[in-house]
């Protein structure tokens, strides 16, 4: 199979069984195995047999097939006929793209939430960049993954736009699996610390203008990464 990707090596005994609490189990079911597929547990092109998925999630098979059928429209599985699902890899080529419409939709989010965030919002934010700054000191990747995501959820909601938060809901699942590969970088996790530090001043401020182009730089030295990867992990695999 052509599309590849570098994945971060799966954590050593890392639990995907599934939490029947909080969250719609269906949504919890989706989470673990986009989670198992992030952290390399299953790799580009591996089949997905739904029996090692129950027995993963611990969940039925019934919905271990929505949520593969969740993952198929999010680009992250392909349903190959005579083989079923397959984890679907993604080339640098479109890792670029996913990038450049991330930087677009990033920048104008960081954008509205300078103009429309009140205090509840930053408030919110702030506590979620705490909590990411001491998870990407963390040795479990899924910690790291998990603080970057809902600091994005903070700043999506105070941005205050419904259409904003959808089209980066649809990049999500890609963007997640991009974002395992930046953060195994050595040294990543100090230098993106260092900007969304910028992002957030720039936000507590309300000074939209340096809060995009804070977003954008940030996205586009998390591109440059994960692409070096990617291209790497592309020449070593077709020699």
């Amino acid at each position: 199979m052509d599309d590849r990707i570098s994945k971060p090596a799966a954590a050593p005994g890392r639990d995907f069984k599934v939490a029947r609490l909080a969250a719609p189990l269906r949504h919890s079911v989706v989470e673990s195995i986009r989670d198992a597929i992030a952290l390399g547990r299953f790799t580009t092109g591996e089949r997905l047999p739904e029996r090692a998925l129950c027995e993963l999630t611990g969940v039925s098979r019934t919905l271990v097939r929505e949520a593969l059928r969740q993952l198929e429209s999010e680009g992250l599985i392909i349903v190959v006929p005579h083989r079923g699902p397959i984890v679907a890899g993604v080339t640098p080529e479109q890792a670029e793209g996913i990038y450049q419409v991330r930087a677009e939709l990033e920048g104008l989010a960081a954008e509205r939430f300078a103009a429309k965030a009140g205090p509840v919002e930053k408030k919110a934010l702030k506590a979620a960049f705490r909590q990411l700054k001491t998870a990407l000191t963390s040795a479990d990747p899924l910690d790291r993954i998990n603080a970057k995501n809902h600091f994005y959820d903070s700043l999506i909601e105070g941005a205050g736009n419904e259409a904003l938060g959808q089209a980066l809901n649809m990049l999500n699942a890609r963007i997640t699996v991009l974002r395992a590969t930046s953060l195994q970088t050595p040294g990543r996790g100090k230098e993106s610390i260092a900007e969304l530090s910028e992002l957030v001043d720039a936000l507590m401020a309300g000074d939209g203008v340096a809060a995009r182009a804070a977003a954008v730089r940030h996205v586009a030295k998390a591109a440059e990464v994960a692409l070096l990867n990617l291209r790497r992990q592309d020449a070593a695999t077709s020699v």
